[in-house]
């Protein structure tokens, strides 16, 4: 991999950095050498002592925006630490592939990962655990519905899922080549924000914000 192929990185500190991730790149190293590149390993390389496992929280291949990756072990303790307990905030922006009525509300389903069609998460009352996401239509455009999502849980896909599932939104997100009419990578209209963290170190409260390209 050319090392050079800089990362869009938003803040730099001695013990982590903070990068707005492009929508079809991966946020950790997948399995096989075709699939090393990612937001992790490009930020291990371009700084140096950085740690082997420095990413901290992961976005999907398919979604953009902030990421916080460690580049000290005790930083990523700590900010592992408050991923875990729900410390940090999180806000994300998404496009609907069709109109939406409602205004406002919150979604809590429980889901879990289909095993004989990975990674597909399904809807399961009985063995599914819950993921909840309160959410806030921002605009209809051209038949669209631009929308905010905070999720208070961290599962995966559960956005994607809480837009698509008719328990949910009942729309699925622009451009999902796994819950809506995406054929490709790169092409999600889900933009992870806004990230409030406390600093590793310090303790204060530090905000990033990221506009979508959507």
């Amino acid at each position: 991999m050319d090392s050079e192929k800089l990362l869009d990185i938003l803040h730099t500190d001695p013990d982590f950095v903070v990068v707005n991730k492009r929508s079809g790149m991966l946020a950790v190293p997948g399995r096989g050498p075709d699939k090393v590149d990612s937001v992790a390993d490009r930020v291990r390389r371009m700084f140096p002592g950085c740690i082997e496992q420095p990413a901290v929280h992961r976005l999907d291949m398919d979604t953009s925006g902030l990421m916080v990756v460690a580049r000290s072990a005790e930083a990523h303790r700590n900010l592992s630490r408050q991923f875990h307990e729900r410390l940090t905030e999180k806000k994300y922006i998404a496009l609907l592939d069709g109109v939406l009525e409602q205004e406002s509300g919150t979604i809590e389903l429980p889901f879990r990962l289909d095993v004989d069609n990975r990674p597909i998460q399904i809807y399961d009352e009985i063995h599914g655990k819950t993921g909840i996401t309160h959410w806030r239509k921002l605009a209809v455009e051209g038949g669209r519905t631009r929308i905010e999502f905070i999720p208070i849980t961290g599962r995966t896909h559960q956005l994607r899922l809480h837009a698509c599932h008719e328990k949910g939104l009942g729309i699925p997100i622009v451009g999902d080549p796994f819950y809506g009419h995406g054929d490709g990578p790169g092409q999600l209209k889900l933009h992870a924000c806004e990230l409030i963290i406390s600093h590793p170190l310090t303790e204060a409260r530090l905000s990033f914000n990221s506009s979508p390209e959507f």
